[in-house]
């Protein structure tokens, strides 16, 4: 069984081969090809930049597996700051004694989930470490796309008034890594929600004004996301909870963890803040999309209580969702 060695990541010829064979293979194109220290892009208008790492484990989860986290995750992270993605950089870091067919089906995960979203890998990097200094593989990778023509999107837009989006169910990725990690066996088939975002919201974008603010409610959760959101703009968040989206399956899960799933990750959501009086058309877009089908309207961005989250419960009472203290999960991304 061929194995990747240390010399695999000495520059020599065996790194040469390994790049030839797994990674020129899988992300061909005119730009990658030049194998320089940086891609050459040509751009004109503004452009948005993000870098991200994956160290998920296990590398292989229900839905998903670290090579479409990677690039989902990144695409993800562009289309949040309003642009349409356009070039991602990849970089390994493989522990020796890995099997080569790992690294095959990592590229190949890589390979399929960046040519369905649209993007090209122009650059990267490999690298192998000892045994034992870090686990089986790690990676990186950046992004560059292009900012939608007078698209602005800043927590500095958000107001009083406004309403929050979630553009579908919630908690799907981190208990379907959670489950796969400890082997918990729930019998229940949860899934992750990783997928790209682009082409569910890039439409939307382009189509109106209204929307101020998004982002991807990954570690921490929903509930994280919108502390974020009250603390960055001074101003108070009410969510109703009947409103929430949430699977059966993942409701069992989190009763027989103790976990709740407001603070469990998302890899294929976001929280969209609205202009007031907006969230009924945006909403309808959303649905059009197999993505957006279960979107809903969850709350609305208050004056008071400042900086603060509060959760109106499906009993009638009111409870504060702070923000999140440690990691319940740690390396679901």
């Amino acid at each position: 069984m061929e194995k990747i060695l240390l010399s695999h990541g000495s520059g020599g010829t065996l790194m040469h081969k390994l790049i030839k064979e797994v990674l020129l293979k899988e992300f061909n194109n005119p730009i990658l090809n030049e194998l320089g220290d940086s891609a050459r892009l040509r751009y004109k208008d503004n452009l948005a930049f993000t870098t991200d790492s994956f160290v998920v484990s296990p590398l292989d989860f229900p839905g998903g597996d670290i090579g479409k986290l990677a690039v989902c995750g990144t695409i993800n992270d562009l289309v949040m700051s309003g642009a349409v993605p356009e070039y991602l950089s990849l970089a390994l870091i493989v522990e020796e004694g890995i099997e080569k067919k790992t690294l095959d089906k990592i590229a190949g995960s890589i390979s399929f989930w960046a040519k369905k979203a649209g993007v090209k890998i122009v650059t990267g990097d490999f690298k192998v470490v000892e045994r034992g200094a870090c686990d089986k593989i790690f990676i990186n990778t950046s992004g560059v796309g292009k900012i939608i023509s007078k698209r602005k999107l800043s927590a500095k837009c958000i107001s009083a008034g406004d309403e929050i989006i979630i553009t579908g169910e919630i908690a799907q990725h981190g208990f379907a890594v959670l489950s796969e990690r400890k082997d918990l066996n729930l019998g229940l088939g949860i899934k992750s929600d990783c997928a790209p975002l682009n082409n569910l919201l890039v439409n939307v974008l382009k189509q109106t004004g209204d929307i101020k603010f998004m982002r991807d409610p990954t570690r921490g959760g929903l509930a994280t996301t919108l502390n974020e959101i009250a603390q960055q703009t001074k101003l108070g968040v009410v969510v109703n909870e009947k409103n929430i989206p949430l699977s059966a399956k993942v409701r069992a899960a989190g009763e027989l963890l103790g976990i709740d799933p407001l603070y469990s990750a998302n890899e294929g959501k976001a929280v969209i803040i609205v202009k007031k009086g907006s969230s009924a058309k945006i909403l309808k877009m959303l649905k059009r999309h197999a993505l957006g089908r279960k979107a809903s309207i969850i709350g609305e961005v208050v004056k008071s209580p400042k900086q603060m989250v509060i959760l109106n419960t499906v009993i009638g009472s009111q409870r504060v969702l702070d923000m999140q203290t440690g990691e319940p999960m740690p390396r679901i991304c």
